[in-house]
């Protein structure tokens, strides 16, 4: 799965632990999703759409194998 995260977040002017806080998760959970290396939750994915003032499928990309 690939991911606009780090596109918006620069977009908002927000850095990876800005992010993180307004999400409530650590920065390398922001990193490793921004890399594909981390797979959200629904709920971590709402929380980051609704951060990024964006749609959940606007902002992961899923690919099919």
């Amino acid at each position: 799965m690939k991911t606009r995260i780090k596109e918006l977040r620069a977009r908002h002017d927000l850095t990876q632990e800005e992010l993180a806080k307004k999400v409530g998760v650590r920065r390398e959970t922001i990193l490793f999703l921004e890399k594909g290396k981390y797979n959200p939750s629904l709920k971590l994915a709402h929380d980051i759409s609704r951060a990024l003032h964006t749609t959940i499928d606007e902002l992961f990309i899923f690919e099919r194998d």
